[in-house]
């Protein structure tokens, strides 16, 4: 069923585990991940990213979207992910967009609070959570692929304190060391723990970690124990599913789309088998 974030994030919080947010870029993908999680009794953020708007529309994405969420028991929250601009964000919840994420991260603090504001007043008064991010994670923006390299501004505890406090914001992403995209040499990133504790400790609303591919399954379990309650995923899916299909050595496309639809589906599993239970 079709549900707001805030509602899915503040349980998990509450409950101490993890709520996987998967990006989708087909009808097939969004089909995928609404079936995986309703076998698994799993609540997700099913995500359509800005700047994906040019392989899908956003009318498309929205459309499929509902359809899917619709059509099963476990609550589905259709969410915008790095929503670049106030319009875009309006249309995706004038379209039945559940949840949107405004990044304003790389704008001075400011600015940042001023446009985040603008947003949940205009999200909330349509019964739509709105999340925002304050620091930055480094490499690919706005959910595209092809960075490896991290400029990560890690938040600081005072200014999310603050910017919770002075934008009403359901949820929070904030930057412990993670990256979007892949990482150099496979290499597992080391996470700032004792900043995410400080953060969990001092902001009330839920935390969310972007940047969780190629992260480290045991990152991820302490990530989520010592406070983050999403988890963005995008990078992953794509490396799954191109396993399947590599592994699988077929001519027929509707073989290699089975195998793609079954990459993705082992990739979802793996994470709500992983943070979506209780901690």
């Amino acid at each position: 069923m079709l549900t707001d974030g805030k509602s899915v994030l503040t349980a998990a919080k509450k409950g101490r585990y993890g709520i996987v947010a998967p990006d989708f870029l087909t009808l097939n993908a969004c089909r995928v991940f609404v079936q995986t999680a309703d076998a698994l009794n799993a609540p997700i953020l099913l995500s359509f990213a800005q700047g994906h708007a040019g392989l899908i529309s956003l009318e498309e994405a929205a459309l499929i979207g509902k359809y899917w969420a619709e059509k099963v028991e476990t609550p589905i929250v259709l969410h915008l992910d790095h929503g670049q601009n106030f319009d875009f964000l309006c249309r995706a919840v004038d379209l039945g967009f559940t949840s949107v994420m405004l990044d304003a991260s790389m704008k001075e603090m400011d600015e940042n609070i001023r446009l985040t504001k603008e947003v949940v007043r205009y999200a909330h008064a349509r019964g739509v959570s709105v999340e925002a991010e304050i620091g930055h994670v480094g490499g690919s923006s706005e959910g595209v692929e092809g960075g490896t390299e991290t400029d990560n501004v890690y938040t600081t505890v005072a200014e999310a304190k603050m910017f919770a406090a002075a934008t009403g914001v359901d949820s929070l992403a904030v930057s412990i060391g993670t990256s979007h995209g892949v990482y150099k040499s496979n290499r597992v990133p080391e996470l700032n723990f004792e900043r995410l504790r400080e953060l969990a400790a001092a902001v009330p609303i839920p935390l969310v970690l972007h940047g969780g591919s190629g992260t480290g399954d045991e990152n991820l379990r302490r990530a989520v124990r010592d406070g983050i309650t999403k988890l963005n995923v995008y990078t992953d899916f794509l490396v799954g599913a191109m396993r399947e299909v590599r592994a699988v050595r077929t001519d027929s496309l509707i073989e290699t789309q089975a195998a793609i639809d079954e990459g993705m589906r082992k990739v979802l599993t793996h994470y709500i088998n992983l943070i979506s239970k209780t901690a």
